[in-house]
């Protein structure tokens, strides 16, 4: 016989005996003693050192605000220190207005509510005006166009 006539039987045994019911029953199978575990768990109990306490106002405590961490040592024992964040962009002068815009209206808004303070309608109009103007020209300016091509190969994530 041929190494692959072999294994060719072994299969057909494998497939021809894959319905079979187990030979064995479960409780014929042998138990392994170490996974035997006792009815009731052992009871441990622990016993107070028999030192006694140091008082809180000993002289092994440290005097002052010193922290009993501190080993004196700067070193920063390889924590993560995140480099400063980068400057915030520039913004022209459009895009602040509608920022000012979109937040100026609703809190005009709101102070004056809070404030219990008469509203004519051109206010309460230019107010609503101001956070819809404000929010439709800062999508206007979003720029949904593709990147520049001095960005790279790269696209990255297009948002």
């Amino acid at each position: 016989m041929t190494p692959q006539s072999d294994e060719d039987e072994v299969w057909r045994q494998i497939v021809a005996s894959f319905n079979d019911t187990a030979e064995r029953d479960s409780a014929d199978q042998p138990w392994p003693d170490s996974e035997n575990v006792p009815a009731e768990p052992t009871r441990r109990v622990v016993k107070p050192s028999e030192e006694p306490a140091a008082e809180p106002d000993g002289p092994d405590e440290p005097e002052g605000d010193t922290d009993p961490r501190d080993d004196g040592d700067e070193e920063d024992e390889g924590h993560f220190v995140p480099p400063p964040p980068p400057p915030l962009p520039k913004l022209d002068l459009p895009t602040k207005l509608a920022w000012v815009a979109l937040f100026g209206g609703p809190a005009y808004l709101l102070v004056a509510a809070m404030a219990n303070w008469h509203m004519e309608g051109w206010a309460l109009f230019t107010a609503v005006a101001a956070f819809i103007g404000g929010f439709v020209a800062l999508v206007v300016r979003m720029g949904d166009g593709p990147p520049s091509n001095d960005s790279g190969w790269d696209d990255g994530a297009v948002l």
